[in-house]
């Protein structure tokens, strides 16, 4: 037996991850321990629960091995200071010593960290990967295909932020990268901070905030601050861009050539300019990806391609990859980010290393559904929720099924904690809060009442396999919510003149389909595809509602609020439930009613985190 712990850390989504003979056994993130949002401390709590999956002690443990290589991220760091100096002396005195105290001796570092879980810990175990390598290790290992084009986008690892690679077997070949600063990556998270939004959190808002918008700044972009070659590559005009140098994103070049400065994250309202603006970088990403795959379909003649890094995260492009077909297969890392780098890193040395025999049939994934965090057995919960002070009845398990599906019919929001915690940034019916997807009011009353978010953000549909093309224009499996695709048209409402004549954040309360609470402004929907054979339990809840409502969809949004991680134990759900107004909560087979609480109970969740 072989195992090997990987970790990824000290930068953003801490996470560790655990293979034994080649196998993921677990995986998990930092922050759904801690819960501190994208956590990028030494992730303790994640090791000590994959070990605990494992049933293995740290010694027992062949390799640990690390998502990339400091020496190398220190490197860039230290030339592009001197590269642009004095301009970057900013930048430089504030990495500097951590960088000196810390960063710099990172081996001894983690080695002083894993001898907290085990005192003899020898430092020889420790490995490292570059950080696109672990990237594509976690996009191409897992994946069905025996050969596969392997394209890994972010914001920047050691120097790479764009990297080409040819997977066959159990071997990767790097084949060649784009380089820092040139990023497309972070060109989004750009607009991302001129939009108001967390850089390395907000992304996703801005995705979904473009369909409200035109995309009428895209030539603006695509003539003055990207430069796209016929092969994919391109180019950054860095006039525009103060990362290099400065502690913001943009600068007030940038500001000049769209008119208006930086929204403010706090005060700002978003105006018709916003959703513009991001209809408009939404629209070039999409673009340059659809470039970049192209290109490396011509040149590599393969069918099928294998996806990571933060970019891969944008659905609504690998929607459009998919549509493409230049490949005609697509796979991509659910843990697309920086925590899917633990899992990449062990998966690059169980092949480096050990030469390591890699599982694949040509059909599935070895992700396991992306159920790789921790489960609760029904004592356990029932002995948590007790202590925890929660009011619930327990019923068998086909009670509990129709007990929740006839609240979602009745139109009531439904927290959802089952099984294996998902690993990755989305729930998929581990740690989800569930909705009548028929609703016209319930996008709204999850956005304001529940998740304490914006009102334009949209929820994911939930589908059963076997049913997905009927509802969709998608005919393929997307268990990760990682496509987006459009409402079947026969599904959709006509809208009236007037309802077409509207703009911006007005468009948001026009029914457009006979599923309106999970159907976008473009009548498009971020698809999940429930499986029986990954999640028999929420198969049945989705088949159980499908019987009573004729709908075999529910809306699917992840069991947090906004700027919280998503729930990892019973405790968290209760807390999360009594702080909201959901109003069922279902662990296991326990059931708890919300206007059977103690109301003492409840917390004020409206100011509890930090905005996302």
């Amino acid at each position: 037996m072989t195992a090997i712990l990987g970790i990824s850390a000290y930068y953003h989504d801490s996470a560790a991850a655990l293979i034994v003979d080649g196998r993921i056994i677990a995986a998990a993130q930092e922050e759904r321990f801690t819960r501190k949002k994208h956590d990028p401390g030494y992730p303790r709590h994640a090791v000590d629960y994959v070990l605990s999956e494992a049933k293995l002690s740290l010694g027992e443990v062949d390799h640990v091995a690390f998502y990339d290589k400091p020496f190398l991220k220190f490197e860039r760091l230290l030339e592009t200071y001197v590269g642009t100096a004095p301009r970057g002396l900013g930048q430089f005195r504030r990495a500097m010593p951590i960088w000196l105290r810390e960063k710099l001796f990172l081996k001894d570092m983690l080695a002083k960290e894993l001898r907290k879980h085990d005192a003899g810990f020898e430092n020889g175990k420790l490995l490292f990967a570059e950080h696109h390598e672990s990237h594509a290790a976690s996009a191409f290992f897992p994946s069905p295909f025996e050969e596969a084009v392997i394209l890994t986008l972010d914001g920047v690892g050691e120097w790479a932020t764009t990297t080409v690679a040819v997977g066959r077997g159990n071997e990767i070949q790097m084949e060649r990268e784009i380089h820092f600063p040139h990023s497309l990556g972070l060109l989004y998270s750009a607009f991302t901070y001129y939009t108001g939004f967390k850089v390395n959190s907000g992304e996703y808002k801005l995705m979904g905030l473009a369909p409200y918008g035109e995309p009428r700044f895209l030539n603006v972009i695509l003539d003055n601050l990207v430069d796209v070659k016929p092969d994919g590559s391109f180019r950054l005009d860095l006039r525009y861009f103060n990362y290099l140098t400065g502690l913001t994103m943009t600068n007030q070049a940038f500001h000049d050539l769209f008119g208006e400065p930086p929204r403010n994250p706090e005060t700002g309202p978003l105006t018709q300019f916003h959703m513009d603006v991001a209809a408009s970088i939404q629209l070039a990403t999409e673009q340059i990806v659809l470039s970049i795959t192209r290109a490396l379909a011509k040149e590599y003649g393969l069918s099928s391609l294998c996806m990571a890094g933060g970019v891969a995260l944008n659905c609504v492009a690998n929607g459009r990859v998919l549509r493409d077909g230049a490949f005609s297969n697509l796979w991509i890392q659910p843990a697309a980010g920086d925590a899917g780098g633990a899992v990449g890193a062990a998966l690059a040395a169980w092949s480096r290393e050990c030469g390591g025999k890699r599982y694949v049939n040509g059909h599935t994934d070895t992700m396991q559904g992306a159920y790789l965090g921790p489960a609760f057995g029904q004592e356990e919960i029932e002995r948590h929720l007790t202590n925890a002070g929660a009011i619930f009845e327990t019923l068998d398990q086909e009670t509990m099924i129709g007990t929740t599906a006839d609240a979602l019919a009745d139109g009531l929001a439904v927290g959802w904690m089952q099984g294996r915690m998902e690993f990755g940034p989305r729930a998929l019916g581990g740690r989800s809060i569930l909705g009548d997807p028929r609703s016209e009011a319930m996008q709204k009353t999850l956005n304001l009442k529940v998740k304490y978010r914006e009102s334009f953000r949209p929820f994911a549909p939930s589908v059963l396999r076997e049913k997905v093309a009927d509802w969709f224009e998608l005919d393929e499996v997307s268990p990760y919510m990682l496509l987006v695709a459009d409402v079947a048209k026969d599904k959709r409402r006509d809208m009236t003149e007037t309802e077409k004549a509207l703009f911006g954040i007005e468009k948001l309360n026009v029914k457009r389909s006979e599923i309106p609470a999970v159907t976008h402004v473009d009548y498009s929907a971020r698809v999940q595809t429930v499986h029986a054979d990954t999640n028999p339990l929420y198969h049945r809840l989705i088949s159980a509602f499908h019987e009573r409502t004729g709908c075999p969809v529910v809306v699917n949004t992840s069991f947090n609020v906004r700027g919280e991680p998503i729930v990892c134990t019973p405790e968290d759900a209760f807390r999360c439930f009594m702080g909201t107004e959901l109003d069922l909560l279902v662990i296991g087979n326990s059931v708890l009613w919300k206007d059977k609480q103690d109301q003492s109970k409840a917390e004020d969740y409206t100011t509890k985190y930090e905005l996302d």
